[in-house]
């Protein structure tokens, strides 16, 4: 049997099939427009994800018999706002997780109502880019979309609606909404009431891996596949590639280097850190897990080389790069704010330390190196919870990057696995539909079968001496930078 996992990424949406031993059959990826109406918002047409998707589940499965996709299941961009009508039309383009016109609104939810009362009440604070404070802001300044407003839904789940007619969504994404009781696993009636909702406006939760419903006829005729395919809840892109990279069951690990970036720790115990640095979420596995989110990780990379340098060859840029450890040149990968553990939208992009002596490839370095200590700020959060950790999975497009890896290895001192695939969410998304269809027995068993180590790089203890001094100066620059980004935020 095949089964189909669909990453609805920012850019793009990639889908993968899978068969039931965890062979790849082939990838699709198709791109859609990102609207940003004024500075600082990001926007997509949720109608554009489900068109695309459409289109790409054809391209994917042209060549293979139909009769065998079997499940379908999601990996998707977390936080944005979908909001439907009565008639379950798209009322405004979907508001996305990287959007940051909601400070004023989550700057309510953080001092009005109060972290401490947020964070009991959904194991989490406030951060611009979450789903409540999107909502505020849709009440605040367009009452009369927030009017009409009869369901709000995730962007993978409007995806699943549209296949199955169900209103959808699980528990992973629905922790970033700042809406959902993680402990308990349960929308919370407490922060519906601060956000002016009503429960029975908010989709139906379910674990990731279970079945949701079927492909509704028409879609099912339209595709070319039978009406008896399962579709499950599926998970957050960080969750769903957790999944993908067997970062299942307890103190395991993953980071992924995609637009945004993440240090994914999974948990089989519900934990809250003290500041709620970083995120506290449920695990598409079943159980939790923690989270520290970049907003701009390989994105950094790709702004320095495409619009600053100007080349598309990011393997010559880095060829250029000599010692490690020793750079002089420092770069804070603020470019579009940052979420943990700042919780600062107005942070911004530094380099600091350039010399008439500094070259392209210095400033090259910094790019990279900065993603990496601004992983490990999360790293350090997790461990001062007492949470031990020896190794990493890695996955996303930065990952494809031998420097790079060789890089994280050595400031976060992990040995950082490498896959044979890496995937990520949409794999993810594969193995949880294989899960609901009842060929393997728990996500655990799945990953564990399918997801498999080709290479580990290993930290070298000269070279992390030598960045464990450099992260020490690199964690002055931000808060030394604080307030003026606060200044020119206003």
């Amino acid at each position: 049997m095949f089964y189909i996992g669909i990453d609805l990424g920012t850019s793009a949406v990639k889908l993968l099939l899978m068969d039931r031993d965890g062979k790849i059959v082939n990838i699709v990826s198709r791109e859609y427009p990102l609207y940003f109406p004024r500075p600082g918002w990001s926007e997509q047409k949720p109608e554009d994800w489900y068109q695309q998707t459409l289109l790409g589940i054809k391209e994917l499965i042209r060549d293979v018999d139909k009769s065998r996709v079997a499940g379908i299941s999601f990996g998707g961009q977390m936080h944005g706002l979908v909001i439907l009508d009565e008639e379950d039309r798209v009322i405004r383009p979907a508001i996305l997780w990287n959007d940051g016109r909601t400070a004023e609104e989550t700057e309510y939810l953080n001092t009005v109502i109060g972290t401490e009362k947020l964070s009991e009440y959904t194991a989490n604070i406030a951060f611009a880019g979450f789903t409540a404070p999107k909502i505020l802001w849709v009440k605040n300044k367009e009452p009369e979309n927030f009017a009409r407003i009869s369901k709000i839904m995730l962007p993978k789940d409007y995806i699943a609606y549209k296949l199955t007619g169900v209103h959808c969504t699980d528990v992973s994404d629905a922790s970033g909404m700042l809406l959902f009781d993680v402990k308990n696993r349960r929308w919370s009636q407490e922060m519906c009431e601060i956000c002016g909702i009503r429960v029975s406006q908010l989709a139906k939760c379910y674990e990731s891996y279970e079945t949701v419903g079927t492909v509704l006829p028409g879609v099912a005729e339209e595709l070319g596949i039978g009406n008896s395919v399962k579709v499950a809840a599926g998970a957050g892109d960080n969750a769903a590639a957790a999944v993908g990279t067997g970062a299942v069951g307890d103190s395991m690990c993953n980071i992924s280097l995609g637009t945004s970036g993440t240090i994914f720790i999974s948990s089989k115990k519900f934990g809250v850190d003290r500041y709620n640095a970083l995120h506290s979420f449920a695990h598409a596995d079943g159980s939790y897990h923690l989270m520290g989110c970049m907003l701009s990780a390989a994105s950094c990379n790709k702004w320095w080389m495409d619009d600053i340098l100007g080349t598309g060859d990011y393997g010559t840029e880095q060829q250029a790069i000599g010692k490690l450890g020793e750079n002089h040149v420092y770069f804070l990968p603020y470019l579009m704010g940052e979420r943990s553990p700042h919780n600062d939208p107005n942070a911004r992009a530094v380099f600091l330390g350039m010399t008439m002596d500094t070259t392209r490839a210095d400033m090259t370095q910094a790019v990279l190196e900065g993603v990496a200590f601004a992983l490990r700020d999360s790293l350090e959060v997790a461990r001062s919870l007492g949470i031990q950790l020896t190794r990493t999975k890695i996955c996303g497009g930065g990952a494809k990057s031998p420097l790079w890896k060789k890089i994280i290895a050595n400031v976060l001192n992990l040995k950082v696995d490498v896959l044979e695939n890496e995937e990520g969410p949409s794999m993810g998304g594969a193995i949880l539909a294989a899960v609901a269809c009842g060929e393997y027995e728990s996500v655990e068993e799945a990953a564990g079968k399918i997801v498999k180590v080709v290479e580990t790089v290993e930290p070298e203890s000269a070279l992390v001496e030598k960045y464990q001094e450099r992260y020490r100066q690199f964690r002055e620059i931000y808060p030394a930078c604080r307030e003026l980004f606060r200044r020119n935020g206003e």
